[in-house]
């Protein structure tokens, strides 16, 4: 077998193998059904190898209606003076929230004027005696109980059209436009009867959807109702349970993900929680061991066998999810774990994940990542096997499976990521089983025949050398989310008149120093120093989902680090350090485009957008309001309710028409949590309503009964700078039309 043929032989398993390559991403991008029910159960298969740790099992019970409860009160549905004793016992026992599975939609046929009119009909109504038909039904009767505990109730959503418009008790707050391309649309619901509704605290759809085998992995959390976003069972009763105001809704065009298309779901947020979606609105489940949860039999509470104590000590402080595993109430799904389980069960595993902050995410690049695995994987499969051989094929395609599975596995055991390793490693063993066919035939002959003509030929070796390109960076950059942080001296132009080049380069290696130390500690990117200023940021270029308080507590702990210096430093002889330093440092967060940027001859990684000249632009204003850090509003609204912050002004700072919030960021959680400083926040909020509206004498009033609060906080500049502000306006109103925006005429 001649040399030529040899190398043909190689070609041709190689284009078989990549013939079977572009077959495997051809099933891929078709999302192959059979493929599609592997990959489930792939991720079924993780689940059982490493359930979710109940870490939330202690603030969720449940209360099962069984088939001893079945037998020991009666077959369903109850009579609901049974539900109101049940709903008042947990009360009393000190359940946080009551949550029923049970949709409550028709009255109940045992209240005493349903049977008075049931027996009237027959003739008999007499025998019943006067005012029987006149007792509270057994509807009002459980309202009433509903009145006194926190409930929240259940209903159906309806593909067709029926019943009336869902009225949620808080509205989803929507951020981007509404994601009607993937979160399911529902034109009716079997709602609970209106003053049982009306009573609850909380009302929340319970519609379950398995997959196409039946198996319930993603549990939706939101759905559409008539144009209404409409909260699911679990977290509307989270909502109750946490006292939160209404749970936001993050939309693919306005969570700050540009890369993703309008219409899709991305995240909820729920009284600080945020809790990772499906593009449909659906949150993957993480299931606990089936054995890890313990479920409290319904008739023993109702009939009072259960001690009070003891079913304190069961629900006190915790959510209750009442409802049913007994056959006969047809409310039994599938799950990873088990074959046949109550849906209530699935709803309280639901409410524990949220509240253990332990989600499963199948995040939007997954599907690309699997792309690029098996183009990788099988590709060099593809080119390497006919050169390997069969064993060491063998052995490269079982360290290839054997990488993927594993990566696969980590990420879900690591970080909760569902990566599917389906089609990677099927691209991998249809491509060894096709060439192998190839080579073996081909390739193991030619072997053979080169050793049994070995005697009689000399076959020179052919070595060919493959010299790889290498990478050439190019011009240009990404859109993304990010923090940028601007800081500078105050004053450092007359600080540098004092002393020689020599001693002011030592002073800024003594102070950026430290300053870069607490940015690198805190996952910054540092773009540049500029003299004396420095510009970092955050996200970029590697991701940091934490970029916003990241960079909120580094400006905080920067400021903390230059007062401990300024009372060690004029005492040390290592470098010059002119007395009292001060730093102001402006945040603000947003879009930006970062990546390598400048001439063909030299590149730099940075990042332009208007998110940076807004930065510098606060950092410039707090030389005006005597603050050592300013935040914008897109900062402020990721980090509020964590950190110390106080509105300051609304300005329209030079270069940029539209006016911009500004915030002092005044400390960590601590801070924020002190009477003082929340004492200090609602009168600055007070005095800028009241400075908008022109209330000039009540704003005034407020900054003189609190000048030792902005004192105690450093603030004392702000309050002198609207005393003055407002005794000018006073003198000389403004026009009409005013806005109460600030103009800043320098940078």
């Amino acid at each position: 077998m001649t040399a030529r043929s040899k190398l043909m032989g190689k070609m041709a398993a190689s284009l078989s193998g990549m013939a079977t390559l572009v077959a495997v991403v051809l099933l891929q991008v078709a999302d192959f059904t059979p493929l599609k029910r592997v990959r489930m159960q792939v991720f079924d298969a993780f689940q059982t190898a490493s359930p979710r740790e109940n870490s939330g099992g202690n603030k969720v019970a449940i209360v099962d209606i069984d088939e001893e409860s079945i037998a020991r009160l009666g077959q369903w549905p109850w009579p609901r003076t049974d539900l109101a004793a049940l709903t008042d016992r947990l009360g009393q026992a000190g359940a946080k929230a009551v949550v029923f599975d049970i949709v409550f939609s028709e009255p109940d046929r045992t209240s005493p004027a349903a049977i008075a009119a049931r027996y009237e009909s027959m003739g008999l109504g007499k025998s019943l005696g006067e005012g029987f038909a006149d007792l509270p039904s057994h509807d009002a009767l459980l309202a009433e109980s509903f009145a006194e505990v926190p409930v929240i109730t259940g209903y159906f959503l309806d593909r067709t059209e029926r019943g009336r418009d869902v009225e949620p008790k808080a509205g989803f707050t929507l951020h981007g436009s509404l994601p009607t391309k993937h979160v399911a649309s529902y034109d009716g619901a079997l709602l609970p009867l209106p003053q049982i509704e009306t009573a609850a605290a909380g009302n929340g759809f319970v519609s379950l959807e398995g997959d196409s085998d039946g198996i319930v992995r993603r549990i939706p959390l939101v759905a559409i109702h008539r144009g209404t976003l409409v909260p699911a069972l679990s977290l509307e009763a989270l909502r109750v349970a946490l006292g939160a105001g209404s749970p936001d809704l993050m939309a693919s065009d306005g969570s700050g993900e540009s890369s993703s298309a309008p219409g899709a779901a991305v995240a909820i947020r729920l009284d600080g929680r945020n809790i990772p979606v499906t593009e449909a609105g659906e949150m993957w489940m993480h299931y606990p061991e089936a054995r890890a949860r313990d479920m409290l039999p319904a008739w023993p509470i109702v009939t009072g066998e259960m001690a009070d104590d003891l079913l304190a000590r069961a629900v006190k402080g915790r959510i209750v999810f009442i409802g049913g595993s007994a056959a006969g109430l047809q409310d039994l799904v599938s799950t990873p774990l088990s074959a046949r389980v109550a849906g209530v069960v699935v709803h309280a595993a639901a409410a524990e994940q949220i509240l253990a902050d332990d989600f499963l995410e199948r995040p939007d690049w997954a599907i690309g990542l699997e792309l690029v695995l098996v183009l990788l994987f099988g590709g060099m499969l593809a080119f390497l096997l006919p050169r390997l051989g069969a064993a060491k094929g063998a052995l490269a395609a079982i360290v290839g499976i054997g990488t993927i599975i594993a990566g696969s596995w980590l990420a879900f055991t690591r970080v909760n990521y569902l990566l599917d390793p389906t089609y990677p490693v099927f691209a991998i063993a249809a491509i060894y089983a096709v060439q192998t066919v190839v080579v073996f035939y081909r390739e193991e002959r030619q072997r053979r025949y080169i050793h049994s003509a070995f005697d009689r030929y000399l076959a020179p070796e052919i070595v060919r050398q493959i010299a790889a390109d290498p990478e050439k960076l190019e011009l240009g950059g990404e859109e993304r989310d990010m923090s940028v942080l601007m800081c500078d001296i105050r004053g450092f132009s007359r600080m540098s008149e004092q002393y020689s080049p020599k001693q002011v380069i030592d002073f800024l290696i003594s102070f950026l120093t430290p300053m870069s130390d607490i940015l690198l500690a805190r996952r910054a990117t540092l773009d540049k120093y500029i003299g004396d200023a420095v510009l970092a940021f955050w996200n970029a270029p590697l991701d940091d989902p934490d970029h916003h308080r990241n960079a909120a507590c580094a400006a905080l702990e920067m400021i903390a680090k230059v007062e401990e210096l300024n009372r060690s430093m004029p005492d040390s002889e290592a470098a010059v350090w002119p007395g009292e330093v001060k730093i102001g440092i402006g945040i603000n967060s947003g879009l930006c485009c970062v990546g390598n940027m400048g001439s063909r001859q030299r590149l730099s990684y940075s990042l332009i957008g208007d998110t940076v000249n807004m930065a510098a632009r606060l950092e410039g204003l707090t030389k005006q309001y005597g603050v050592p850090i300013i935040v914008g509003s897109a900062m402020a609204e990721r980090i509020q309710g964590s950190l110390a912050m106080l509105p300051l002004d609304r300005v329209r700072v030079v270069g940029r028409e539209a006016p911009e919030d500004i915030y002092a960021l005044c400390g960590d959680e601590e801070m924020r949590a002190q009477d003082q400083f929340r004492q200090l926040a609602v009168g600055q909020a007070a005095m800028l309503d009241a400075y908008r509206c022109r209330q000039w004498e009540l704003a005034q009033t407020v900054l003189a009964d609190a000048p030792g609060l902005y004192e105690a906080h450093g603030l004392g500049g702000v309050r002198d700078l609207f005393v003055q502000r407002i005794a000018r306006l006073r003198e000389n109103p403004p026009p009409d039309g005013w806005s109460g925006v600030f103009e800043a005429t320098e940078k």
